[in-house]
């Protein structure tokens, strides 16, 4: 059984050969790349002091290579634009060392500079003239977005500066995906993942638009959240825009990329914390669930494509609205939040939406647990998602920066001795 036959039976719910694997195809199921790069090293994929390209700046993610993906038997890979979260492109790549002293290859408009307070700085399409989008204390490991938020003036609000970065997708884009998914489906049977852009509504990590020069319009992340309640129809209207926006590119999109994806990523918004969820489920079944029917009604009926979202967080309420809004996906399946019990989560929605996600916590068991813990985790969230099929394994979220390299080994070990059904 290839990668591609294996996704598409858990997908629909059949148990193939094994539990299928998933590792770096979309943005929030990767891996930190210093994390990436002891895991290489490791392995003895490369010789020492090989750098590992960053192929997402914001959340410095790493490249997951083929070797590597073949290496774990990794059966999905991922497709996305040319461009990354700060609007410039990944290419002419250049040499730096992350402050943990990790060689790495970043793209050739990414700041390697910091400035007199040890802050280093991105700027929106590598623009140095424009303000800078966000930036990386001394000694970090991530970025964080800066807020540059222009003085609100209420009257002179206007849905359409929300709406800047929300566009047509431009033809080089599509000649790219064209080709991109044509090369991957001759080059690899795994299934493609295929990350859409512009369609997840009220994405926080969007707001502060890391990739415009002059953001205007509610950028602040506190004032979003507000919004949502005290300027509840501007929000709406923002929504309905930018719909409107999504289901003018989907036909493109199929046009150039057509059946060749498996999977389509539509949304990464976050709707738990921790302890709870942000909205309740009224607030998700009239500001959200509309919206994403409409996109997912659209790519259902025109499509094989299964469609994905990403939520962290304790989100037990709002799963029947998010499946009834035709997600055949979800991820991270955080069982480290409050009220995410792994068994519950199989035994009340196993059978309608495919959990990606769940193996193992990220914010303790894998970086601060021993190698027993670890196994032990995984083992047991196999043997309760797995059954049946509808699971793909992935830790919770993308692997974080400084993991010991013995536990990830033990994760990917385990996985695969108890992933047969």
């Amino acid at each position: 059984m290839n990668h591609k036959e294996r996704a598409l039976l858990a997908l629909n719910h059949q148990e193939a050969d094994r539990v299928p694997l998933d590792l770096g195809a979309t943005g929030q199921t990767g891996m930190q790349v210093s994390t990436v790069y002891a895991l290489r090293q490791a392995l003895k994929l490369d010789p020492p002091g090989t750098p590992v390209k960053v192929t997402e700046p914001f959340q410095m993610l790493g490249e997951i290579k083929e070797d590597l993906l073949d290496f774990l038997g990794a059966d999905f890979i991922g497709m996305g634009g040319t461009k990354n979260f700060f609007g410039f492109e990944n290419k002419d790549w250049k040499e730096w060392q992350t402050y943990d002293g990790t060689p790495v290859l970043v793209p050739g408009l990414f700041n390697t500079e910091p400035d007199e307070d040890g802050y280093l700085m991105q700027y929106p399409e590598g623009d140095r003239s424009a303000m800078p989008s966000a930036k990386m204390p001394k000694g970090g490991f991530y970025f964080d977005s800066i807020v540059r938020q222009p003085p609100l003036i209420e009257e002179e609000l206007d849905p359409a500066d929300n709406l800047e970065e929300f566009t047509l997708i431009a033809d080089d884009q599509l000649e790219y995906m064209k080709r991109e998914s044509i090369r991957l489906e001759k080059e690899s049977d795994r299934a493609i993942v295929l990350s859409l852009p512009n369609m997840a509504f009220g994405d926080i990590a969007l707001v502060p638009a890391p990739t415009l020069k002059n953001p205007k319009g509610i950028r602040d992340m506190e004032e979003w959240y507000i919004s949502t309640v005290t300027r509840k129809d501007y929000i709406m209207e923002v929504f309905a825009r930018q719909c409107d926006i999504a289901l003018a590119n989907l036909p493109k999109i199929f046009e150039a990329v057509g059946n060749r994806p498996t999977v389509a990523w539509v949304s990464g918004t976050d709707f738990g914390a921790q302890n709870n969820s942000f909205i309740s489920p009224r607030t998700f079944r009239t500001m959200y669930k509309p919206f994403y029917s409409k996109i997912n009604d659209w790519i259902h009926t025109n499509t094989t494509w299964k469609t994905f979202i990403h939520s962290c967080g304790s989100i037990m309420p709002l799963i029947p609205d998010i499946i009834e809004s035709g997600f055949d996906i979800l991820n991270p399946v955080q069982i480290s939040a409050a009220n995410m019990d792994p068994n519950e989560l199989k035994q009340r929605f196993g059978d309608r939406v495919v959990f990606w996600g769940g193996g193992i916590d990220t914010q303790r068991v894998l970086p601060f647990g021993t190698v027993a813990e670890v196994k032990e985790q995984v083992k047991r969230h196999m043997e309760i998602f797995g059954p049946g099929g509808g699971y793909v394994f992935n830790p919770i979220h993308n692997v974080q920066s400084k993991v010991p390299v013995e536990n990830l080994i033990a994760m990917y070990e385990t996985q695969r001795e108890y992933g047969k059904y």
